[in-house]
């Protein structure tokens, strides 16, 4: 039995890496047999920072499906949706508009960092300003009781619920008031040691081949004091440790010995890593083979859940109208 409606979505900017699916979608996956869930293709927040140049979205929709699907999530078992095709986001965002405080974007912790962030590219906009409002009617359009989040995500979805707060006690109670379900993520460093960007193009791709996976694998960068195989290791400033943490949990302590104690080389613990991560990604990347003799499946699956996401969203938008009383 459901405990609730969850709704989540990813912006289509390219194919998804393995930040992205241990940050959300290996949750997802799990949250689908538990809950109603709703997860979108956020195709309209993409245009927040990046309209300037729409030339690979459709692509990127279309790529972002076969990640939502071959990593696992099944449209038997939730809906997966394109946000732009379901207009009721666009309206409840409006009339969202004409009560939300300006202050309340404004003081919106990654507004500032991202514009400090994002110099190069124009997003003083209104839009820009605006997403964290486009992003509550996102969620409260289907009166979803939970949000799957991260630690740092929780503030955004505290404006969620000041929104509908507020909205309830203008118009009379019609929404809920959506908790967080915390992600624990685990976190994985690009393969330069850095973040995980692609802007950085320091990626694994849930896109990439058994081939490129070993080939990234063996590019990663190592402890940088250990210049030979004996050298004593530093598990812990290394970013194959990382990996290994997440894919070799089981061989773990015994990686950690030989590392310490020099007596397992580099080039040795990345191939027992690709030899793991291969192994894990595997299913998910013959999946996508799968989909791809098959592309129509995209289609299928993402009109299939627009119709489900528009009865609910036209429902809710029946009760705000009857509620602001502009249900002329």
């Amino acid at each position: 039995m459901s405990k609730g409606k969850i709704l989540s979505g990813m912006r289509p900017t390219g194919a998804l890496h393995l930040g992205n699916y241990f940050g959300a979608l290996e949750n997802w996956v799990k949250l689908q047999n538990e809950y109603e869930c709703f997860f979108f293709i956020a195709d309209w927040h993409a245009l927040t920072t990046g309209y300037e140049d729409t030339s690979n979205i459709k692509e990127n929709i279309d790529e972002l499906v076969i990640s939502y699907l071959s990593a696992g999530l099944d449209p038997e078992k939730c809906n997966m949706f394109l946000q732009s095709s379901i207009k009721e986001h666009a309206e409840l965002h409006l009339l969202f508009s004409m009560s939300t405080p300006l202050s309340w974007l404004f003081r919106c912790p990654t507004y500032k960092d991202q514009l400090a962030q994002m110099k190069d590219k124009n997003i003083t906009t209104y839009g820009f300003l605006g997403y964290p409002n486009l992003q509550a009617a996102d969620i409260l359009v289907y009166k979803a009781n939970f949000v799957p989040v991260g630690e740092d995500q929780v503030p955004h979805l505290e404006l969620t619920r000041e929104v509908a707060r507020r909205f309830n006690y203008l118009y009379g109670e019609t929404f809920p008031e959506p908790q967080p379900i915390l992600t624990k993520a685990k976190v994985l460093p690009g393969t330069d040691g850095r973040k995980m960007s692609k802007s950085y193009g320091n990626t694994i791709s849930l896109a990439d081949s058994p081939d490129t996976v070993r080939k990234k694998v063996s590019s990663m960068i190592t402890d940088p004091a250990r210049i030979r195989k004996d050298d004593q290791g530093h598990p812990d400033v290394c970013g194959v440790y990382a990996f290994h943490k997440v894919f070799n949990e089981a061989e773990l302590p015994e990686i950690e010995t030989q590392c310490k104690g020099g007596k397992i080389g580099c080039v040795q613990c990345k191939r027992n890593l690709a030899d793991k991560m291969v192994n894990y990604l595997e299913p998910i990347y013959e999946k996508r083979q799968e989909i791809l003799k098959k592309p129509s499946i995209i289609r299928e699956v993402i009109e299939k859940g627009n119709e489900a996401a528009k009865k609910v969203a036209s429902g809710t938008m029946e009760d705000v109208r009857k509620a602001m009383k502009i249900d002329w």
